[in-house]
Parts: C-alpha cells; structure tokens; sequence
C-alpha cells in the first residue's frame, strides 16, 4: 500500500500538472476531478485533497474511500465522517459548500457493482482489504 508520503507527493505532483498547464489538463481522469476540502478532524484546519468521482446522481457526486485498497480509511474520509461540512471544487471551479454522506448499505449494494465494474481498480482495491470501502455522497448544502 502506498504511503503517506506517496499519496500526498501524488497529490502534490497532480495539483502542480493542473496549475502548470492553467488547468487544461488534470481535471479528467477517464472520470471527473474534483478537490475536496474537509475539517482535519484533530487539528480543526482545512485539508483538501484532489479525488475521483465514479459516478453522479443529479448534484451529488459519489466519491470512494479506498486509500488503494489499505487496510485504514483515508485521513479524507474520517475528516467528513466527523464533520460532514465540506467544500467542493470541479475543474477549478470556485468552492461550493456541501455535506457528505457515507452510502447506506442498500445504496452501496446498489452502486458498487456499477463502480467496480466501470473502473476495475476499485473492485482490486476491495480484494487487497478486509474493510468494506465505504462510498461517499457529496451533496449539495
């Protein structure tokens, strides 16, 4: 599993190729880009992080908190999971507000299939863990 370390250079790495080409590329990744700023949970300070969004329904953008399929949750997902308050930002697009919500058991048996079968990285991530990942709603406050 990737590191702290990794993930964050990744994320670095990614947020420059945006800024260094004025966002013409970055923004789409077989699947829509957007950047996720939470509360950090511990030190009250916002963290933002850019993620993938599989699938939509309406306003709502389904983010998954697979960390590559680690054994732990994402600092990202325990962040929404204690303040679900979020802001959100598709193709450096101004923040807009938004709550998120963990996908219930019926919605996640519902839309993982879907997920895992669209984009195959994520049903690997689910065989190299024992926790279920969970799916996250990022809806419109």
């Amino acid at each position: 599993m990737p590191s702290d370390r990794v993930l964050k250079t990744m994320n670095a790495v990614h947020r420059g190729l945006i800024k260094l080409t004025g966002g013409r590329v970055g923004w789409q990744a077989r699947m829509p880009v957007l950047e996720l700023t939470t509360v950090g949970r511990k030190s009250g300070q916002p963290r933002t992080v850019l993620l993938t969004s599989p699938h939509q329904e309406g306003d709502a953008l389904v983010v998954v908190a697979s960390r590559g399929g680690d054994d732990t949750h994402p600092a990202w997902f325990l962040n929404l999971r204690d303040r679900p308050d979020v802001e959100v930002s598709l193709k450096g697009a101004p923040k807009r507000p938004m709550r998120a919500r963990i996908a219930n058991a019926d919605e996640r048996a519902k839309l993982w299939p879907k997920i895992a079968g669209d984009f195959k990285n994520y049903a690997q991530y689910q065989t190299k863990t024992e926790r279920e990942i969970p799916l996250v709603f990022l809806e419109p406050r």
